[in-house]
This record gives structure tokens, sequence and C-alpha cells, in this order.
């Protein structure tokens, strides 16, 4: 008997002769590249090193873009960015023991906010493995151990064999629902040696849809049906599920108000009459949800921004829908739901009954308006016209990349980011220096429009070496640096804890001068040109810099007293 299946997976003649005639000068890093190539990559990032070589050498073999990066840590929040933009695993090329290290921090970001990245490293000599000292360059006694921690799973290779399934392995889990970084390490040997292994073709590793269980879903419906002021917070599981379309219908059938996470910016819409939009770090907002009899929480851990520093403490009953299974129900007791939020919000928008609530939209007014009350109280006119002056200049369609910075902490309670998938910052682990490489794997993705990269003079120090790589690949990203002299928010943070800052303050370069001396027009502005300079900058082709002297402060803090 002859299955459908069968003839599909029998192979052609063409095949066949193709498959006894490879082309001759290949390598194990041509079955990483063509392995790449047949899942559907277009572009990789990363940095040469010597156990590597035969990984990039093989790259001039293949059709695959090269974006070289000067900082492993760098290569991987590119990388990071690039999953985030286009929702495909974006491979990240490394070297053994310090490069691969080095791209650590990146890695856990990736991590916690669910970024896609398959990084790709080499590894010592098969001869030097399995935990001996041998002296080789490089060695690590378990190199892997180091990224197991980090990542969402490591896939080791030992033979050429082994390289196609191997990556396929990882790019599906880099893939399934809760997205995330993989790690796959090839020994040098493997890279380096001949191969008579056919080209890889077709690879199959389509990740597997993770669905709500029906008997969950229908008493998440009742719930949320019945209840008689509903709320609803939005996460970056939203974003990652291309579900904020569903979100909204759901909200305006429950006649819910809505509140997005840091990480759920844009998933909905800003000036909505039930947007409460990001003001989850106020009392305000937080003594609404608390007030709320249901809190439907779609794609967010309720961590410790996302619930006012843990000081939330809802009365209702909480419903969560959290595709990664580990942040389920590990901040309060819920209903808990395994799900991708796009099949989880598509299952309630099924099952649920319409309500009316003519007063949802007067409570949210009420609610806006007591934050805004709080902060203009605080006199932070500077603040909120420079944020106001990036939202002008920025175009509507454009994303942007923030660094750890305090600009950024404005941005993630007070800037309205246009759309889902828009405002990206570091946020999730909370590294330095996250902005501008981020911005450059942004750009790579789509060239089409201007990325806005966001650092503090701080993190722009982590950074400064990418502008060799935004000029070297004429990427469309403008970087806008506030300079205050050094670590801002720590300065304020200490001197608030302490009465003063130790160890805060910097000797920085001239930002302009070093942006022109790499062939990137810099500009220096002011709070009253910011918004011109910054338009301008936007509209013109190809990187360019921005700097801003001012020392910004935060709005007071309400989780403290």
């Amino acid at each position: 008997m002859t299955h459908d299946h069968d003839l599909e997976l029998r192979p052609t003649a063409a095949q066949i002769t193709a498959a006894l005639n490879p082309p001759p000068g290949r390598n194990g890093g041509d079955l990483v590249v063509e392995t790449l190539a047949g899942l559907g990559a277009t572009t990789v990032f990363g940095l040469p090193g010597q156990h590597a070589l035969g990984m990039f050498d093989a790259l001039r073999r293949s059709d695959l873009r090269y974006i070289g990066l000067r900082v492993e840590n760098n290569a991987g929040f590119a990388a990071d960015a690039y999953g985030r933009i286009t929702g495909e695993a974006a491979p990240l090329l490394l070297s053994t023991g310090p490069g691969a290290l080095t791209s650590l921090a990146a890695l856990q970001e990736a991590r916690a906010a669910s970024a896609p990245v398959l990084a790709i490293s080499s590894q010592i000599p098969t001869a030097g493995l399995g935990g001996g000292r041998h002296g080789y360059l490089h060695e690590l006694p378990d190199q892997s151990a180091s990224f197991r921690g980090v990542v969402k799973s490591v896939h080791t290779v030992r033979s050429q064999s082994q390289i196609p399934s191997a990556i396929a392995e990882a790019w599906k889990s880099a893939l399934t629902a809760p997205h995330g970084p993989v790690w796959v390490e090839i020994p040098q040997d493997v890279l380096l040696s001949p191969t008579l292994l056919p080209v890889v073709t077709a690879v199959d590793a389509t990740p597997e849809d993770l669905v709500p269980r029906p008997e969950l879903t229908a008493v998440a419906a009742d719930l949320l049906s019945r209840a008689a002021r509903p709320a609803i917070i939005a996460g970056g599981g939203v974003v990652r599920a291309d579900a904020s379309k569903k979100l909204r219908q759901l909200a305006e059938k429950l006649q819910a108000p809505v509140v997005t996470t840091p990480g759920g910016k844009g998933a909905f819409p800003w000036t909505h009459p039930l947007s409460l939009q990001s003001w989850l770090e106020d009392r305000h907002t937080t003594d609404f949800l608390e007030d709320a009899d249901v809190v439907l929480v779609v794609g967010s851990g309720l961590g410790e921004l996302s619930s006012n520093y843990h000081t939330f403490a809802p009365r209702g009953r909480v419903i969560q829908i959290e595709a990664d299974l580990g942040k389920l129900e590990s901040n309060h007791p819920a209903l808990g739901i395994h799900a991708d939020a796009w099949h989880a919000v598509q299952a309630l928008l099924e099952t649920v009954t319409e309500r009316t609530d003519p007063t949802a939209a007067e409570r949210v007014r009420g609610v806006l308006e007591k934050v805004r009350e709080r902060i203009a109280a605080q006199e932070l006119t500077l603040e909120q016209g420079v944020l106001e002056s990036v939202r002008r200049a920025l175009p509507a369609t454009s994303p942007s990349f923030w660094d750890m910075t305090i600009l950024a902490y404005w941005a993630w309670s007070a800037f309205d980011a246009k759309g889902p998938n828009h405002l990206h910052s570091a946020q999730g682990a909370g590294g330095l220096g996250y902005g501008f490489p981020a911005a450059l794997g942004a750009a790579a993705a789509d060239p089409t429009r201007p990325v806005l990269a966001v650092s503090g003079d701080g993190g722009a120090l982590y950074s400064v070496a990418e502008l060799a790589t935004a000029r070297q690949y004429d990427l469309n990203v403008t970087w806008l640096i506030v300079d205050d002299g050094g670590y801002g928010i720590l300065r304020e943070y200490m001197t608030d804890a302490f009465g003063e800052a130790t160890a805060t303050e910097l000797t920085r370069p001239d930002y302009v001068a070093l942006a022109e001396s790499f062939g990137v027009p810099g500009v220096r502005t002011s709070p009253e040109t910011l918004e011109s300079d910054l338009a301008k900058a936007l509209g013109e082709p190809g990187p360019s810099v921005v700097v801003l002297h001012a020392v910004l402060r935060m709005f007071a803090a309400t989780h403290l007293g």
C-alpha cells in the first residue's frame, strides 16, 4: 500500500543526481549555511573567530547576507531585534570561549523578552572534549553549561551528519511559543573537515501551535461574561503572537479597560476609549486593577515592572494566558491557561457573551486624569517635553529601540508606540547597551523605514564601536544620545537612598566628533530644537547621531510608600 506522504518523500531524478554529485570544496560550515538557507534564513549576524572560520568561509559560497558587528554582545542584540521585527529566528554566528561568552547578556535579554535567536557557536576540536584540560585555545571545561541556564534549549553536534538535524531542531525550538534564544555548538574540526554529504535542501522545522485547553477557556469565558468590572493587562505575548487585533475585539466585546505592560507597548490603541495606556507604575492604575472583579492577563508573567514592583494585590479572580509555562501563576494564583495569546484570545472571542458597560470609558478617563494630575504636580515639563518631541519627530510606522536610560523609563509609561511591535527596550533583563545595536538589527530587517535608537551617555559607551557597523552597511538608524554626565538613573537612586551618589559620574567623548570620525553625521541639539533636529536626521538615509545634553528626572514612584 502506498501512502501520499510516501510519494512526497520520494526524491526526484534531479534530486538524486544532485545528491550523488555534490559540488567540490565544501566543508562542515557549508552544511550549516545550507541548513539555514533551507530553513528560510536570509540574514545572519556575528563575528568571526579562529574556531568558527569554517562557517564564515562557507558564507561566501551562499546567498546569505552577513552583517558583522564589532562586539559579540552587540551582535546578539542586533539578532534579538531582527527576530522581534520579523518573527523569524535570527542566526548569530559566534566563535568559541571568549567570543561565545561575550554574547551571554544579549541572550539573557532575548530569553527574557522571548526573542527568537539561533546562536551557533564553534567548539574546540572533538579531541579536546570530555571535560579534561587539554590546553586548546578558548577551551572551557563545558561551554554549553555556561548557556544552559540562559537560553531556551542547547543542541550539541559531534559529527557532520548531525548538523542539519541539530540546527533544524534548534530553529523549531526558537520559534515555538514562547519564542526564545537557542544554542548550537559545533567543534572546529567538524566545521573545517571536507564533506561529501549532499547539499542540504528542504528542511522542515515547523513550530507547533500552542493551543489552549477548551475546558479552561470555557471557564474563563464564563467568568468574563458574568464580570461586573473586568479589566485586561496586555503583555509582550500579545505583540509576539500578533494578537493585538483579536485583543481589541475582545476588549470591546467585554467593555473591559486595557493597560499594556512595557513589553506589551502598542498591543492596544493608545487613544482608545478603553485604553488605560501603560501607566502600570502608578498607584491609581494599580488601584483600578485591584478593584476589578475579573482581571484577564494576556501574555505577561506579572513581573516586577508589570505589577508596580509587586504591589499589585488583586482582590478579584485572575485569568492568566501565558505561553511560558514557568510564568504561569508564578506571582499570583490564577486560572492559568498555557497557550499562545492568539489562539487563547480567539477561543475567548468565540465563547464570551457581549457585555454593555456605559461607565467603562468614563472610569478610564478618571484614572488617566488622576495620573496626569499626579505627574503635573511634580514640575516635570522638561521630561514631558523631550518625550513629546521624540514622539512628534518619529514617523508613526517607525520602530524605536530604547536602552536602560531615564527617557526609556518614561517611555514605558508615557510613550504612544503607535502600534504593536514598534517600541522595544531592554526591560526584559535590564542590561545596558541594547538600544543602538538592536536598532541596527531592526534596520537590517526592514530598510524601508528609519529606525530610532535612544541611549544615555553611559549606555552609549557600550556600543560606540557599532558606529563602524552602521557606516559599513549604511543602516538607516538615527541614534539619540541623552548625555547627562553619567549613569543618571543610578545617580538619582543613590542620592535618594544614601544622600549622595558614588561611581556614577563618567568622562565621555564628544559624541558628535566621535560619530563624524566614523563618517556618521552628528548634531548637537537642545530641548527646544530636538524635534526639528531629530526629524531631519530621521528623514535622511543612512546612520546619524543626535546628542542632547540634558539632566532628566524620573517621576516619583508610587510603590515606595
